[in-house]
This record gives C-alpha cells, structure tokens and sequence, in this order.
C-alpha cells in the first residue's frame, strides 16, 4: 500500500491487496478527534462529581491537563508525520521499539478504548432518559446503552464519508451546546461572582486539607483530553497525513480545552444554588442550571444537542477502536485476525468494527449488575490509555537517546527532546493521580483500577507467552532512525 505526502513518499506497510479511501481532509480529521476528545460528554459526565470533590477550583484541572496533553500531542505528532499509519499506538510503538512492546502497549489501549466506549453509552443513555423520562434503573441504561451502540456501529460501517460526515456534524453540536451555551450563560445568567473558581466552599480532605480534595477531581480533565490520538488512527484514510495530522490533534486539545472553559464556567456561575452542588445535595445539576437558565423548552432543546454530540463521540471511538483491531489483526496479532483484517466494499473494517461494538456491550452488561462502579471503570479507561501513551512518548525518548531526528513533513524541531522529557514526567504525574484507591473499605472495590489494570496486562503477557501473536508478522520494527534516514534521502520503505 503506497501513500503519498508532498514530497515524500513510503510504503507504510506491506499489505498492498487492500487500501483504505483517502476522503478524510483535515476539518474532518481535526472533528474526529475533537469529537472523540469531546468536552461536552467530559463536562456532562463528571461536572457533579468534581465539583463536588473540590468545589469550584476544580475548573482548573482543565488547563493543567490541557497543557500535559499537549507535550503529548507534539510528540505524537513527530510520530505520526514519520509514520502515517492506520491504528495510531500500535503501528508506532512497533516501528519506535519493537513487535513486543507494541503489542502490550496496544493490548492495554484496546482494553481501555473498550472499557472508555463502555462509560460514554453509558452516561449518554442517563441524558436519553432524562430526554425521553424514563427512570433511570440498571435495566434502562442497560438496553439505552446497548442500542445507542449498534446504531453507531451502523453509520460506522456505512462508510468513512459518513464518519467524517457525522463528526462534522458532532463538532457543531459541541460548539453550540458547549461554548455557545457556555456564553450566553455567563452574559445572561451569571449568579456568582468569577472569584468563586477560587472558592472551595468549605470543601476539604479526611485530614483537613484542601489538596487531596483537589488532587481527587483530577479525573474530569484527565477524561476529557485523551481522544485527540483518534486523528492518527485513521491516517490511511487522510488526505496529506503527514502534515494534517499533527496539525490536527493540535487543534483538537486547544479547541477542547477553551471549549470547557467556557461551559464549565457557564455552569458555575449560572447557578444560584452552587453550595447546594458542592454539597451534593443537587444530584443532577446540569438540567437544573438549564431549566433555570433557559426554561423546560430550551433545556430540553440543548439536551438533544448534547445527546447528539455524545453519540458522535461514541461513532469516533468506535472507529478508532475498530481501526486498531484492524491494524492488530493485519500483523495477525490477535485470534481471528483473517477474519478482522477485512475490509468491506465501503473501505470500512466491518468484522473489527463488530468486535468494536459487542465488546463494550459485554462491559455493559457487568455495569448493569455493579452499576455504583460506573466512575472506577472510567478511570481504569484513562489510566489505561495514559499508560498505552506513554509507552510511545517512552519509544520516542528511547529513539532521541539513540540519535533519532523525526523526518517526517511536521516536526518541532530542536525543541523535541525537553517536550518529549516533559510529556514523560507529565504522563507519569497523570498516571499516579489516576491509580489512587478509593474510598471504600472492600479491597477490590478500593482498588479496582489497578485490579483491573493488572487482569488486562496479566493477560496479555500470558497470551503473548502462550501464543506468541508478535512472531506472526514480518512487518518493519525498532527501524525510527533508519527509516528516518530514507526519508531525508528521499527513498520508499
């Protein structure tokens, strides 16, 4: 499969019997990622929960963790310039280190794309049903859930115009009902003064201070600025990837970013019972707020926005998961990879996209008999992903140590050591926070992320020894500087 870049052209990998449509440009590639990233769904999901961990200084994780996923960003967009390559971690873990080590990095991803589809549905369906007024029961969240996913399952397999067509449309919806609604509630409805993102309102820790409360409201940024690796897990599928790419993931943290500033701003200083949100005596906040705000008609009006944005984000989660089972089973990594490595006559991985969806549905089925988990599950998701991405800026370090120079067509220059040790340190920070045990007195429940961390990765390094899936391609490996060195010289893979 051959692609061309501006001046540069590789062979990014040596299946040439089956090639994705190049129709995906860079507002479509940026609204893939900016969906999959989705502040709304962030914002919506996890409002009450931080709040109420820390109050209103809890709208600050946003830039902290903004700015974190940036160095990562620019480091993955080093990667993806000099290799272009559909299913993202995998394909770069392989060619920065080598076929094991991708093939764990990508194992925890796939695990933690599951398990992050899985918590989307599922506070999706909460809104559906808050929409349509049915009561919220396990049951409902149940059936909402698995239905909201084979309808996504279905436009995904109706073709990559679609995809790009309904992220378009997803984009818009999180522009009106994050940053527009986030507006006008701050000119029209503002009931707090803007000192009060200052204000913990009395909120404090077990031992009287005020930093393990903030340090406990951590997950609604780290949630929210993961999704923006979705830009790469489609590059066969753009138009001049090694240029769009990087500019897109980008672009989708800093429009992220200011988009939640905005609504999440809105949302505090619109409400007149904020100390009743902190205090959780407001279990739902956000329809409140918008009924207050807006009246029943126009908060049920920005409910299907947000509906619809959040089904977006599932569509684009979708798609990167099934583009990374296909690139898994197209090095014959996984059981059944004949069968997964298929493409359909619309150009789309139909079989991985199935696998992509049952999946999650499986997961949903264990939320329905612990649904009181809902909250540790998203955060074994984001430490899952944390971890899947931090192997690849690791490889990329290990390859700058070794005298790598990335050659694609974007690149930060002299600058990519320190923001490749910066984004390291950051990541590393993020995945202590994220690995803190909970309040509980049951070992499992208080521990469930790692629990679950460790099922995942026990399992894969079983099945790597007992099957040895790594052997079974003869795809490029641990080759950064050398291929770099083609690149510079103007040679095909």
């Amino acid at each position: 499969m051959e692609q061309t870049s501006g001046k540069k052209s590789e062979a990014i990998h040596s299946d040439t019997t089956q090639q994705f449509n190049r129709s995906i440009g860079l507002i479509s590639n940026f609204s893939l990622g900016f969906t999959y990233l989705s502040p709304l769904t962030a914002v919506y999901s996890l409002f009450a929960l931080a709040v109420t961990l820390a109050g209103p200084p809890a709208i600050w994780w946003i830039p902290i963790v903004a700015c974190g996923q940036l160095l990562v960003a620019l480091v993955f967009g080093e990667v993806a310039s000099q290799y272009p390559i559909t299913g993202g971690l995998y394909p770069w873990a392989r060619r920065l280190w080598g076929k094991k080590y991708a093939w764990i990095a990508a194992w925890i991803y796939l695990w933690a794309l599951v398990v992050t589809i899985t918590s989307v549905a599922e506070y999706t369906a909460t809104f559906v049903g808050s929409l349509f007024g049915f009561e919220i029961s396990p049951g409902n969240m149940l059936i909402t859930s698995v239905v909201l996913l084979l309808m996504m399952m279905a436009i995904n397999m109706s073709g990559t115009k679609n995809l790009a067509r309904v992220a378009r449309i997803g984009f818009w919806c999180e522009i009106v009902s994050v940053i527009a609604l986030g507006i006008y509630l701050l000119i029209f409805h503002r009931a707090q003064p803007f000192s009060v993102v200052f204000d913990s309102m009395g909120v404090i820790a077990k031992d009287g201070s005020y930093q393990p409360a903030f340090m406990a409201a951590a997950l609604i940024g780290l949630f929210m600025f993961f999704g923006f690796e979705a830009c790469g897990n489609v590059a066969e599928e753009v138009e001049n990837p090694s240029r769009k790419i990087p500019v897109a993931m980008i672009l989708s943290i800093v429009f992220g970013a200011i988009s939640a500033l905005i609504s999440i701003l809105g949302y505090l200083l619109a409400s007149p019972n904020l100390m009743n949100i902190v205090n959780g005596k407001i279990a739902d906040p956000i329809p409140a707020i918008l009924n207050e705000a807006l009246g029943e008609t126009g908060a049920t009006v920005f409910i299907i926005i947000a509906v619809i944005a959040m089904l977006s984000c599932i569509l684009s989660l979708q798609a990167a998961l099934s583009r990374l089972i296909f690139s898994f089973s197209r090095d014959q990594m996984l059981p059944g990879s004949a069968w997964m490595s298929k493409l359909s006559k619309n150009s789309v991985p139909d079989n991985a996209m199935i696998v992509s969806c049952l999946l999650p549905v499986l997961i949903c089925v264990w939320v329905y008999f612990q649904p009181d988990n809902l909250a540790r599950i998203t955060a074994f998701a984001v430490i899952g992903i944390y971890i899947s991405f931090q192997m690849v800026v690791l490889a990329a370090l290990r390859q700058r140590l070794k005298g790598w120079k990335p050659a694609g067509e974007w690149s930060v220059g002299g600058w990519g050591m320190l923001v490749n040790v910066l984004a390291l340190a950051y990541g590393l920070c993020g995945i202590w926070l994220l690995a803190q045990p909970a309040e509980s007195s049951d070992f499992i429940d208080r521990w469930t992320v790692l629990v679950g961390l460790s099922v995942v990765v026990i399992s894969g390094l079983v099945y790597m020894a007992l099957a040895r899936p790594f052997g079974r391609s003869n795809a490029p490996e641990n080759d950064a500087i050398e291929h770099a060195k083609r690149l510079n010289a103007g040679q095909s893979l």
